[in-house]
């Protein structure tokens, strides 16, 4: 009887009880309610929103490509589209892409990945004969003669022995093993790689890792990302950013206080400050890192990037072993370069190697074990790795052309850079340090209390206030230091020096003129 009770009882509503007992149930394991649409379709909460997504990806920021260059993207939509604006263009000096600034490939390397990339070009008479026998070799360490094909996790053999080569060179015939290089996606790829290694620990001996203030918001967010500790050390704005020991050490001795910190890293030269260590500040940093138990991490991606007189690259490396075994046998060290920077420019390549230095056996296997993961670097970015490394020689075809190019792009950036610091050092309010080195300058800009009041007001940092206002007034788009890091009570923004000098005259001009009248607005 109780089963056919059950049979003739009344079918309840669709999803009544059933669905407060499920509702019941998913508040008690933390799960959020499902919902009933309009239609009476029962709709699923989603399985990943804000509240249940990794909590450290919420806290990565990238000021280099922030709100401030999507509302740029905006207005240049939004010019195409007619919109009437008091500008006629948006000029992007934001981030270092040097060929979507205007900077011309060179010749040879174009060349010669382009014959890798269709190798039935070989027969093709235009090409040099330099550039083709470059290409062969290149096809010949691929698989399958292909750039198609995966190389090893490590990179292709022959292009790590070229940047061993390069490397040797580089440093006065310091001895370089290629079984230490590591191909890389852009030196961004190897630096989060390295801080992966290093990060572990939980509350005071959760890794630290000191990074220069001002600094390339990759290294913030890559620390922010992985849950590690970030440590902050400032540059000296009064002595051109240099770095000073003293400063490494207070900043050390407090965040022993709260962390264990492992890793120091510096770039040299430096982004966004674009200062040039000398070597004695090499020197003293390879000491202090010996001294503290620190793991060396050197940003060398603007090497070739050196304008100043009297300055000079020295790479951390060399430094190092120039200072005897006492260091050069026990201080560990990861260098890392790019295709990106310098003259070739070649970010959308993501090619880069890093140079690792006494590290463990056990921890390199783990090395070679993570960078397996990613299969490879992307071959192309490889092959112009090694274009990078081992350029046209005197006597080649190619060589006069290349030497040419070269030469032209690095003089025109460093005239760039003087033109930068002189026009900006005429406006008051404004006060440049020499770019002596990299691709851009960060000037110290005065902001009215009347204009920090209101950016407050408006939830956001004077600067970039200040950046997105002129953004919307003349086009022009910079980052505002507070993206990279700068004292409290100080503001800056960062600006590439890489426009062609007619357009960076206009920036520089757009920029002076915007700056007087946003005094005057404030004062």
């Amino acid at each position: 009887s109780s089963h056919k009770g059950a049979l003739l009882s009344p079918p309840r509503p669709r999803g009544h009880l059933g669905t407060k007992r499920k509702a019941l149930s998913a508040t008690r394991r933390g799960l959020p309610k499902e919902k009933m649409s309009e239609n009476g379709i029962m709709s699923r909460a989603k399985v990943l929103t804000i509240d249940t997504m990794n909590p450290t990806v919420k806290k990565v920021e990238y000021a280099v490509r922030g709100p401030i260059v999507q509302r740029a993207v905006e207005l240049e939509r939004e010019l195409s589209e007619g919109m009437k604006k008091p500008f006629a263009e948006v000029i992007k000096a934001n981030i270092g892409d040097a060929h979507a600034m205007g900077q011309q490939p060179i010749t040879f390397f174009r060349q010669v990945l382009a014959l890798c990339s269709y190798p039935e070009l070989l027969s093709d008479s235009t090409f040099p004969e330099d550039a083709k026998s470059r290409a062969c070799r290149i096809l010949q360490s691929c698989g399958g003669n292909s750039m198609g094909a995966y190389s090893a996790s490590q990179g292709i053999d022959s292009v790590r022995q070229d940047v061993a080569r390069y490397i040797e060179r580089r440093d006065g015939g310091v001895a370089c093993d290629p079984d230490n290089i590591y191909l890389t996606t852009g030196a961004s790829d190897g630096i989060v790689t390295m801080l992966k290694l290093l990060v572990c620990g939980e509350g005071t001996t959760r890794t630290g890792v000191m990074i220069p203030i001002p600094q390339y918001p990759l290294y913030s967010a890559a620390l922010a990302e992985l849950g590690a500790v970030q440590i902050d050390y400032f540059l000296n704005e009064e002595k051109c950013w240099s770095l000073d020991i003293t400063e490494l050490q207070r900043a050390v001795n407090e965040a022993r206080q709260y962390c264990n910190p492992r890793a120091l890293c510096i770039i040299n030269p430096g982004n966004p400050t674009g200062q040039v260590q000398s070597r004695q500040c090499i020197e003293d940093v390879i000491r202090f890192a010996a001294k503290e138990r620190l793991f060396l991490m050197a940003d060398e991606v603007y090497q070739d990037n050196v304008y100043a007189e009297g300055c000079q690259f020295h790479s951390f490396k060399k430094v190092l072993f120039e200072m005897g075994p006492e260091y050069a046998e026990t201080v560990e060290l990861a260098s890392f370069h790019s295709t990106s920077k310098c003259y070739m420019g070649e970010c959308g390549f993501r090619g880069g190697y890093m140079e690792i230095i006494n590290m463990d056996d056990e921890v390199k296997d783990q090395l070679t074990k993570l960078l397996s993961v990613r299969l490879c670097p992307p071959v192309p970015g490889q092959a112009l790795m090694d274009l990078v490394v081992n350029p046209p020689q005197p006597g080649e075809p190619s060589y006069g052309s290349f030497i040419k190019e070269r030469t032209a792009t690095l003089s025109a950036l460093a005239e760039k850079a003087k033109l930068t610091e002189q026009v900006l050092n005429t406006v008051q309010g404004i006060s440049c340090n020499p770019v002596q080195g990299a691709m851009y300058s960060f000037p110290r800009i005065t902001i009215p209390e009347k204009a920090v009041k209101e950016a407050t007001e408006k939830g956001q940092q004077p600067d970039m206030f200040y950046c997105m206002k002129m953004l919307e007034e003349t086009g022009i788009c910079l980052v505002p230091g507070s993206g990279f890091g700068q004292k409290d009570g100080t503001y800056h923004f960062r600006m590439t020096i890489l426009p062609p000098t007619d357009k960076l005259k206009i920036l520089l001009n757009k920029v002076k003129e915007f700056h007087q009248r946003f005094t005057q607005q404030y004062s």
